[in-house]
Formats: structure tokens, C-alpha cells, sequence
């Protein structure tokens, strides 16, 4: 069997996984959806079985779970209907195609250079973000507890760090530098969360603005790993930084 086929099977199969979710009940559903998860590691494991091995290159099973979870929550925070189950199962399989493709691309990077390497890094960090926005949102909903939400923050934030940072250096072992860099990374994400649960902000402006914290970190991080930390680059992603800052003050309501 080819791997694109293998791929497609694994899109396929996880995205009815997370379809049959909805015939459970409510407070069954999220159980559904860590377990659909949790399958999503074998079948990767399965498509990408040629070009894994016991070292770094487990890092690219890190977003799988982590995106249908994402988008599992995010599905059950909606409203449950056929017009919003559709568009989130479409975009669940077309997403897993694409975790699959760039996953591949990173794992054959650590044996030789291709040309694709680049584009998939590209890729990678989009769907970083995405999924970054999606848990940060899940996590930000649990307004009454502050304590659980940071750590779920820093729990989910600190392996999205850790795999797309990797995928600046595709090396085989997991160096310090990565560990130093993801630990203060999602320790800044985190205190940053903590203090949005006290600021009067809707969930979907403070998860778009964690998820800005993540791009302007992640791109200083990635670009400092690939020697291209220049000044030039710093200013443009620190002034995205504050005017995203600046654009959450205009929009916050203070009226009690």
C-alpha cells in the first residue's frame, strides 16, 4: 500500500472517529474526543512507519492528537447542528492530509535535505497556530478556574513549542537549546493567559491574542535557531505583537 493511500485512510478513519462523537452523550463527548486523539498516534505511527524512528522524529506525532482534539473542543463548544458538524468534519480531514503530508516532508528532512523542507515548515507553523487558537480557546472557557486553565495552557502550548521549534533544525536529538526555548516560551504564554482571565475580554479575543503571542515567540524562536534573528526581524514581529496588544484594549469592554 502506498503512503498517500495510507494517509488517506488515516484522514478518513479519524475523521469518522470524531463524527461518531456526536451520537454520545454531552458528558460522554469529550471522552470521545480524547480517545479519537489518542487513535490518531497509531494510525500516524502506521502512514509514517518507513520514515520514523526511535529518536526526534517522533516530534511530528506530536500536532496530530493534539488537532482533532483541538477541533474536537472546539466542535463541542459550538452549537450542535448538521451546519456546523459538516464544515468541521471537512476541515478535520483536509487538516489531517496536511499533517500528514508536512509530517512526512520533516521526517525525511533529518536524513537528507529536500527541497519541500522549506514550504512544509511554512505549513507547519499555520497549523501550529491553529491549533494553538483552538486549545487556547477550550482553555479559556474555564473561567471559573484560573489555575486549571493556566496549566492547561502550559500543558498544550509547551509540545506545540517543542515540535515546531524542531522543525527549524530537523536534527535527530532533541537538543537543550529546544527544551530551553519551549519551557520559557509556554511559561510566558501561560502568565499571559492567567492575566486574561482578569481582563474583561471576550473568549475569542483572548484566544486570538494568546495565538499572536505564540506566532511573534515561535517566529523570534525559529528565526534565532536558523540565524536569521536580524533587528529587522525582531521590530516586525514585536510591532505585530503591540498593535495586536493595542487592538484588544480598543475592543475590550471596562463597563461593569
Amino acid at each position: 500500500m502506498t503512503k498517500r493511500r495510507k494517509v488517506v485512510i488515516t484522514s478518513v478513519l479519524l475523521t469518522l472517529g470524531l463524527a461518531s462523537v456526536i451520537l454520545l452523550q454531552n458528558s460522554s463527548r469529550v471522552y470521545g474526543i480524547l480517545a479519537t486523539s489518542i487513535f490518531s498516534l497509531p494510525l500516524y505511527y502506521w502512514s509514517l512507519s518507513d520514515v520514523l524512528r526511535k529518536n526526534a522524529t517522533l516530534l511530528v506525532l506530536v500536532l496530530p492528537p493534539l488537532f482533532t482534539f483541538g477541533v474536537g473542543l472546539f466542535w463541542f463548544l459550538l452549537p450542535s447542528s448538521v451546519l456546523t458538524m459538516l464544515p468541521i468534519l471537512i476541515l478535520h480531514g483536509l487538516g489531517h492530509y496536511a499533517v500528514s503530508l508536512t509530517a512526512n516532508i520533516f521526517a525525511v528532512s533529518t536524513i537528507r535535505t529536500i527541497a519541500l523542507s522549506r514550504a512544509a515548515r511554512g505549513v507547519g507553523f499555520v497549523l501550529t497556530l491553529f491549533v494553538a487558537f483552538l486549545l487556547f480557546n477550550a482553555a479559556l472557557s474555564l473561567r471559573t478556574s484560573p489555575q486549571l486553565a493556566a496549566v492547561l495552557v502550559f500543558v498544550s502550548s509547551a509540545p506545540l513549542f517543542l515540535q515546531a521549534l524542531w522543525s527549524s533544525e530537523l536534527t535527530e536529538k532533541i537538543t537543550s537549546r529546544l527544551l530551553v526555548y519551549t519551557f520559557l516560551f509556554s511559561y510566558g504564554v501561560t502568565v499571559l493567559s492567567v492575566l486574561l482571565l482578569f481582563w474583561p475580554v471576550s473568549l475569542i479575543v483572548g484566544s486570538l491574542f494568546l495565538t499572536i503571542a505564540v506566532y511573534v515567540l515561535l517566529g523570534l524562536g525559529q528565526a534565532q535557531i536558523e540565524a536569521k534573528l536580524f533587528s529587522r526581524t525582531v521590530k516586525e514581529y514585536l510591532y505585530i505583537g503591540l498593535g495586536v496588544f493595542l487592538a484588544m484594549l480598543l475592543v475590550t469592554s471596562w463597563r461593569g
